[in-house]
């Protein structure tokens, strides 16, 4: 009796053993890879991960965590990207400008979070580059803000966006905010990228709709939005539609996430790819890689049309002329009279 009670507690030891083994091969925190941090700006980032392995139990939250020392937890700032196990991309956002961070792909089920490697990246230092050669003249507006101003040709040019809140009337431009608000304009108004006035100001001045353009008071008394003709006579000066991209565009790679192709800024023109906000949605995009201005030009008079406008973009050196809602929110670059 007692060699059963024996074996019998054998058996029982090892059924046990062999499901908490079990157990812990079904049951454990998933494995998760962390992307390369790409396209830094001032204030965001990109990077994102792969959930390689889900660990027996559905990932719940996924996402990047990030801080000022190395290998940030969940605990600290993070983006939640979903759940399940595959590829995602994080959009790293409310960073400050020139400061160094780490960051770390996650992932958690219910037996835990795990982390991937920590990758260390420093935010954009604030800053436009100026053609150092060339003599800028100046000119104020009706904030007080002043103003870099470059001769191209016969024309004389603001060498910076606008980034005034009054009409040369001193009337003063709504700045709006709200999303749903921004979507359903159809007067002047004026914001700034991202809503955030005290990090893009100064770099890239406000986006402005058309409706603002039309008033024609927006620009310092003196001075006006360029028509679409003024634009090309400026274009045309510097070579044509192809090349001019690169004498005007700031000869840098602060600002730009991709490769600014053979900028040289020749002209002092220095333009900076400050993107633009949308109607559509009232979202902000295409920072770091794209940038344009309103023409005074109209494509049509209806409110919901378009007007002509300029853009630039970091991987050629086209100035392109394409067609723009008048509702969307857009740089100005004045022009002298």
């Amino acid at each position: 009796m007692r060699n059963v009670l024996k074996i019998s507690g054998i058996f029982l030891a090892l059924i046990l053993l062999f499901s908490c083994k079990k157990k812990e091969t079904l049951f454990n925190s998933p494995d998760v890879v962390t992307a390369d941090v790409s396209e830094i700006l001032y204030a965001t980032a990109i990077s994102g991960g792969t959930v390689t392995n889900y660990g027996g139990t559905q990932v719940s939250q996924r996402g990047v965590c990030w801080g000022k020392d190395s290998n940030p937890t969940i605990e600290n700032s993070r983006t939640i990207d979903g759940s399940g196990s595959g590829e995602f991309t994080s959009s790293i956002t409310g960073l400050e400008f020139g400061t160094s961070y780490h960051l770390r792909a996650y992932a958690t089920n219910s037996d835990g979070t795990s982390y991937g490697s920590d990758k260390a990246f420093t935010t954009r230092t604030s800053g436009t580059t100026f053609n150092t050669s060339l003599t800028y003249g100046t000119v104020a507006d009706m904030d007080g803000n002043s103003y870099k101003t470059i001769q191209i040709g016969s024309q004389v040019w603001m060498a910076e966006n606008l980034k005034t809140t009054k009409l040369n009337d001193g009337t003063a431009i709504p700045v709006v905010s709200n999303t749903e608000q921004w979507m359903d304009l159809l007067t002047p108004a004026a914001c700034w990228y991202d809503n955030n006035e005290a990090l893009y100001k100064s770099i890239y001045g406000a986006y402005y709709t058309w409706f603002a353009v039309s008033t024609g008071k927006l620009c310092p008394v003196g001075w006006h939005v360029p028509s679409d003709t003024e634009w090309q006579l400026m274009v045309d000066y510097l070579g044509g539609d192809a090349s001019a991209g690169s004498k005007i565009k700031e000869a840098a790679t602060n600002n730009w996430i991709f490769s600014n192709k053979d900028a040289t800024n020749t002209s002092g023109f220095t333009a900076l790819p400050a993107g633009l906000r949308s109607t559509i949605d009232g979202s902000f995009s295409g920072q770091g890689d794209y940038g344009g201005w309103w023409s005074a030009t109209e494509l049509d008079p209806s409110s919901l049309g378009a007007a002509w406008c300029r853009w630039i973009h970091g991987d050629t050196t086209v100035v392109a002329r394409n067609e723009i809602y008048k509702k969307d929110g857009f740089s100005v670059r004045c022009i002298k009279d």
